[in-house]
């Protein structure tokens, strides 16, 4: 077989471009999500992790207990390690417990979840329900949901995590009145994370919680990311700004999600899905550049200007 001199040169420049594109192609791939520091060990934490609120909540249903398994599935092998769930959240836990059933139970995985009962007596053994729903070993953080009963649970958690049982300990909020509430626990109790609410529309912590959760070394755990996902249907007819490749968002959810992870005192956010999809987009989402202060300032006039 002969190969003339055009043929050569052909088959030359196809190889060079496949040596430029490819390599560009797999890089892109092997990049995982940014991660940030937990401040009481300096851990890495992916600054996106996933939530379960209401998304996990499927009860016994095969097909949605295989489609939660396999959003779980897309969230690990994306580079995400932090899934958070809650007593609260209905069948959540045992839905999150079958997927990581399934899974081999990843070694990636952080678990997160939270005690939620008044009586603080009864705590150790709803945390003992918990992991079994999970079907784990042991959590890596446990936090007292919304504060109910927190000295008591708090100190219950203290004990666990010197006796090996938990890695972490914390304390949530998904209410503006308990602000006030959180700050005194900042300033004064010795705990890992705080877990708030937090976006580019509610941005309230951004005045004390946060600059006290950096100043007392605390990591951040971002809920409702979205409203709900009320922010991406208020949003999603308008369009981006024009500049919103500065941002490195592609669609609407990681505009709402960069502004979240690029501020400096956040350790990572937990947008909660029913769709492989957009945990795929919310993980690219925390690739990539994010906005700096003077950026973020011009995303948020931006929405206020819509």
């Amino acid at each position: 077989m002969t190969i003339d001199r055009r043929g050569l040169v052909q088959g030359a420049l196809a190889l060079s471009a496949a040596s430029l594109v490819l390599p560009a192609r797999a890089a892109r791939a092997e990049i995982g999500p940014i991660t940030r520091a937990i401040p009481s060990t300096g851990e890495a934490m992916p600054v996106v992790g996933l939530g379960s609120w209401i998304t996990f909540n499927v009860g016994n249903d095969p097909k949605l207990l295989e489609a939660s398994a396999e959003v779980i599935k897309a969230f690990l092998d994306g580079g995400g390690r932090m899934i958070d769930s809650s007593p609260m959240y209905g069948s959540a836990q045992a839905t999150i417990g079958y997927g990581l059933e399934k899974l081999g139970h990843p070694d990636a995985l952080f678990s997160a979840d939270k005690v939620w009962i008044s009586n603080p007596a009864s705590g150790p053994a709803q945390i003992e329900a918990s992991r079994e729903d999970w079907r784990v070993k042991r959590f890596d953080l446990m936090q007292v949901h919304n504060l109910l009963s927190w000295e008591a649970h708090l100190d219950t958690l203290a004990r666990m995590k010197a006796d090996g049982q938990l890695r972490y300990i914390g304390i949530t909020t998904s209410h503006g009145r308990r602000h006030r509430d959180i700050e005194r626990i900042l300033a004064r109790e010795a705990i890992d994370l705080v877990q708030v609410t937090y976006n580019i529309v509610d941005r309230e912590v951004e005045d004390r919680i946060l600059p006290l959760a950096r100043e007392r070394g605390i990591g951040v755990i971002v809920n409702r990311p979205y409203q709900r996902g009320a922010l991406v249907r208020r949003f999603g007819n308008k369009p981006l700004p024009d500049w919103v490749g500065e941002t490195g968002a592609g669609s609407w959810a990681q505009f709402l999600l960069k502004f979240i992870i690029s501020h400096p005192a956040v350790t990572c956010a937990v947008p909660a899905t029913t769709s492989v999809a957009h945990v795929r987009e919310n993980l690219d989402a925390a690739k990539g550049p994010l906005p700096d202060a003077r950026l973020r300032e011009r995303m948020a006039d931006y929405i206020r200007s819509l």
